[in-house]
């Protein structure tokens, strides 16, 4: 970064660290001992849809990597569209291999940043509830390189639960590396 960045209060983008993904096993014993919620299985890598064959190659290369496991014992692999036009790889393992599912997000990620498609990332999420059945996302912002809870409020439309966010958040401080601006802590509806 250069003296005149500096001076114009410019500052230099966080680096994606993908690596970060693998610090979820170890913060979901974490949260189950702080807040009992423990992992659904189920994971997501949201993606900017772009057209074209490259990235289309590069989309079906993911999906027929992470189909082919064959230690998969569930559904496999989904592409989804959401109703603002992105794109969601969704992988399903079983609850207790949260290793794999995080395998699973970490290889989406690698591939399509690998493939020059690393711009178009937003985010990745893996699922966690509670014995009342309250859903939990940890989701990770690809370009800030940090992970912040979305608690979505059962049985309401679009409504977040932003006490047990907070409280998720002081609990994982030690284990991730949680977004401190509460703004980027968008809402990820229906994921």
């Amino acid at each position: 970064m250069g003296l005149l960045d500096i001076l114009l209060g410019r500052s230099r983008p966080v680096a994606p660290d993908l690596d970060q993904l693998f610090a979820l096993p170890s913060a979901a014993i974490t949260l189950q001992a702080a807040a009992g919620f423990t992992p659904t299985g189920t994971g997501a890598v949201c993606f900017a849809t772009v057209e074209g064959g490259a990235f289309a190659e590069a989309r079906q290369e993911v999906q027929a990597l992470l189909d082919a496991d064959a230690e998969r014992d569930s559904s496999p692999v989904e592409i989804s569209r959401d109703e603002y036009g992105y794109s969601w790889l969704v992988s399903r393992r079983d609850p207790d291999d949260l290793p794999a599912l995080v395998s699973d997000l970490h290889a989406v990620n690698t591939a399509l940043e690998g493939s020059g498609f690393g711009p178009q990332l937003l985010c990745s999420v893996a699922g966690f509830q509670d014995s009342e059945q309250r859903r939990l996302g940890l989701v990770y912002l690809y370009k800030r390189g940090t992970f912040y809870p979305f608690a979505p409020l059962a049985g309401t439309e679009q409504q977040r639960d932003n006490s047990l966010e907070l409280q998720i958040k002081a609990a994982l401080t030690d284990d991730l590396r949680i977004e401190q601006d509460l703004s980027r802590w968008f809402p990820i509806w229906g994921a």
